[in-house]
């Protein structure tokens, strides 16, 4: 799988697995697996924002915290561009690259110490990564607070005092004090009120800019993904099914799942008339899951095929618009902007 030539490859995945035994008996006996990420690849250049989407217990966040070894991955290879030479990421090499890749959690509460002021939080990567003088961390600590949009004057303070939006602020400078390259959002605004969300994205949009940052977006709402994306991939059940740029995918999708997912966004316009797609049954189980296309059971265009054969992704169109489908050329699909008018 290529990725189109428009900038430096940051990021490369390449056949990510991650699978969590299931254990029965006394003994503990392994007599399955849950495939949480199966057979994931793609690439991020330098500067971008790639969106992850997709349903509850899809993988989104698995694969994120896989990639930063946060949770060992059963298989793949996974590589990070370190001033234009490529490092494998593994559990020898991820001490030496945690300062080039880091993360921000999706509950900025249970994310931070309650026990510790916001300076020592800040400040605790800097000193683990060898920054000794403690000076030089609160200056550095001053800067990330001022950078985030919150005054060095609150830097004494403990978690409590500080709001929803306030925590993910904090969580974010933390992200950002050892100047990575990466950083992986794992649902970062799901926790916050409507009215703070567009303040904290905006804040990302804005830091993105300032310090060069290139980020895994893995988020729920689409239109979150659709305001800071450029580029989105979509995953259903551990797989990615379609992938390509954020206009041309929400305009012209070319999988039936992505297909599903856009039409139940709703529209702010009362006069704008879209049919909602229903997905028939439950997402199937990562511990046993369909054979073939593992979307086919819940298709409502699924052939005879589809029972048999595991599509592969491919580029529909050679300008980086990956499917996972035997019939995205054929399919006639509905985006979010081809809805009709009343």
């Amino acid at each position: 799988m290529t990725t189109p030539n428009t900038g430096e490859i940051l990021l490369d995945v390449q056949g990510l697995r991650k699978y969590f035994p299931i254990t029965k008996g006394i003994f503990r006996r392994t007599v399955g697996h849950v495939k949480a990420v199966e057979r994931v690849s793609f690439q991020v250049r330098k500067g971008e924002t790639l969106g992850v989407v997709g349903e509850s217990g899809c993988g989104k966040t698995t694969m994120g915290l896989s990639i930063l070894h946060l949770i060992q991955p059963t298989d793949g290879i996974i590589r990070l561009n370190v001033d234009g030479k490529w490092e494998e990421v593994n559990a020898q090499s991820i001490r030496d690259l945690r300062d080039k890749m880091q993360i921000v959690f999706q509950d900025p509460f249970s994310s931070l110490d309650p026990r510790m002021r916001i300076r020592d939080i800040v400040a605790e990567p800097l000193q683990a990564h060898g920054m000794k003088n403690r000076r030089e961390r609160y200056e550095r600590v001053e800067s990330l607070l001022d950078a985030v949009g919150l005054g060095s004057h609150l830097m004494n303070r403990f978690p409590h005092e500080f709001s929803g939006g306030q925590r993910q602020r904090i969580g974010i400078a933390r992200a950002l004090s050892l100047h990575p390259s990466l950083v992986v959002c794992d649902e970062p605004v799901s926790a916050l009120d409507v009215s703070v969300q567009a303040q904290v994205l905006n804040l990302l949009h804005d830091l993105q800019d300032e310090f060069g940052l290139t980020y895994l977006f893995v988020a729920h709402d689409l239109s979150v993904v659709q305001h800071i994306s450029d580029r989105v991939a979509v995953m259903y059940l551990g797989r990615i099914v379609e992938m390509g740029d954020v206009d041309r995918l929400f305009t012209t999708p070319k999988h039936p799942y992505t297909e599903a997912l856009l039409s139940a966004i709703p529209d702010p316009d009362p006069d704008i008339v879209g049919e909602q797609i229903i997905l028939q049954g439950d997402v199937p189980s990562p511990a046993d899951p369909p054979s073939g296309c593992h979307f086919h059971p819940r298709c409502r265009y699924a052939q005879e095929r589809c029972h048999q054969e595991i599509p592969e992704l491919h580029d529909v169109d050679e300008q980086g618009h990956f499917v996972a489908c035997h019939y995205a050329q054929d399919l006639n699909l509905t985006g979010v902007s081809t809805r009709e008018t009343a």
